[in-house]
């Protein structure tokens, strides 16, 4: 296979002289660093920090072309999700609580517990974990709806122990979606506002007359989303600063063709900057899954989408064998990593850094996406390599217990008493001291 670019996507190969250059572009997104986008977001947070309720229904009328004039008109009551809820076929009605259930079961098994130990003279040493007392969950509405969002944002919350979750989900020209208004019900959400963007980061972080300020924001979103969500962090706690989506494919060359074809296809179709990459040491394969990407792409009913993703930034990469795949994917830290292999399990231990890892050719990330149970909030654009899933743990915080008893505050004091001399901070050292018996 030679190192060229095909009609849809470009191809590679590690044997390149200008294999590292060419990666390293594809893997640039620089999305949160555009100074326009920046300034455009701090000015609706400052309007909205500054007007509350009013800057938000501005800013929501124009970029979401509704015509609102109060915040009533932006709120959804618990009536009208449950409504939403019952009027759901069956088939959506289950298919959204087994993908529940299983959500809660997994992230059931995250949860933290606090804990405490004496040492011999009597002091007692722990951790006391405590959930937030609310968050806010952006669920995306723009290019598409996402009621499993919904369900892995708020889920992991609950579990937590968070008293009241706050949900905004933007609804371009007024559309609401049903299966997301479900979704929020069967999750438990107690308030949905119909507002996205900046400002709806901003309502979250800094509150307004109609929406609680919450203690955390959780969820992707758009490009003015991530930006606003960094800008706001230190007010409030975030997950993450999520960029498009991403999966990493690696074949033995034993996958059906069309199956990898469509696995590239599931990350593609989100949006045009999203990222799909095959590797494998197969010429052969890879030269089968590019023609299965030509046959298969114009059936997709976003292939617009899939196929400006596919050009822009997806690529068949040739490499020579297993120990230069486990290489790249340290690399590349992908956020969705399919092994599809004969032995996933023997390739674990190699593997630092990945958001999600999908083992063997029958488990496609699409399963967990919505109801495997595993978060699909991961870490994107190599933040794998420091970060981790959304999980209960992203809604707890942790206090640490100190007490000692008076032989211990004697024993501690004589060795905190040293240290803080020897920075220079007297006060420190007396205050040790006065606890030192028999000085």
């Amino acid at each position: 296979m030679s190192d060229t670019t095909t009609a849809t996507i470009a191809r590679l190969s590690t044997r390149d002289a200008a294999f590292h250059q060419r990666l390293d572009a594809l893997l640039d997104w620089e999305g949160v660093s555009d100074k326009a986008v920046q300034a455009r977001v701090e000015e609706i947070l400052a309007d909205v920090k500054q007007r509350g309720d009013q800057a938000v229904i501005e800013a929501t009328n124009r970029f979401d072309r509704l015509s609102v004039d109060a915040m009533e008109q932006l709120c959804l009551t618990p009536d009208q999700l449950k409504k939403a809820y019952d009027g759901l076929p069956a088939e959506q009605r289950d298919a959204l609580a087994t993908a529940a259930e299983r959500i809660k079961r997994y992230h059931e098994r995250q949860k933290p517990t606090s804990w405490q130990y004496e040492e011999a003279d009597g002091t007692v040493l722990g951790q006391k974990v405590t959930p937030l007392d609310r968050a806010g969950i952006y669920v995306p509405g723009g290019k598409a709806a996402y009621p499993s969002s919904v369900l892995m944002n708020a889920i992991p919350a609950h579990v937590a122990g968070v008293r009241e979750i706050v949900m905004v989900v933007p609804t371009p020209d007024g559309v609401l979606n049903d299966l997301v208004l479900a979704a929020a019900h069967l999750a438990g959400v107690d308030y949905v506002f119909t507002i996205g963007g900046a400002q709806a980061v901003a309502a979250l972080a800094y509150g307004t007359q109609s929406v609680p300020r919450v203690d955390k924001i959780v969820g992707p979103g758009n490009i003015y989303v991530a930006t606003a969500k960094r800008a706001v962090f230190g007010q409030v706690g975030i997950d993450m600063i999520a960029g498009p989506s991403e999966i990493m494919v690696v074949s033995d060359g034993k996958t059906d063709p069309d199956w990898i074809a469509m696995d590239l296809f599931s990350q593609a179709e989100h949006d045009e900057d999203a990222q799909a990459i095959l590797v494998s040491w197969d010429a052969e394969h890879l030269d089968a899954v590019a023609s299965s990407i030509e046959r298969l792409l114009p059936t997709l009913e976003r292939e617009p989408i899939a196929r400006a993703s596919l050009n822009r930034r997806g690529a068949l990469i040739l490499c020579r064998d297993q120990a230069e795949a486990v290489e790249m994917i340290n690399r590349i830290a992908p956020e969705h990593l399919e092994l599809s292999v004969a032995e996933p399990g023997a390739w674990l231990d190699d593997i630092r850094h990945a958001g999600a890892i999908f083992m063997g050719r029958h488990t496609s990330e699409a399963l967990g996406d919505y109801c495997a149970g595993p978060n699909h909030v991961l870490p994107t654009s190599g933040t794998a390599r420091f970060s981790s899933p959304l999980g209960v743990y992203d809604f707890q915080k942790r206090s640490s217990i100190i007490h000692c008893s008076p032989e211990g505050a004697s024993e501690l004091g004589k060795v905190a008493s040293v240290l803080a001399r020897g920075e220079y901070l007297t006060a420190h050292a007396r205050s040790a001291e006065y606890r030192i018996r028999n000085r």
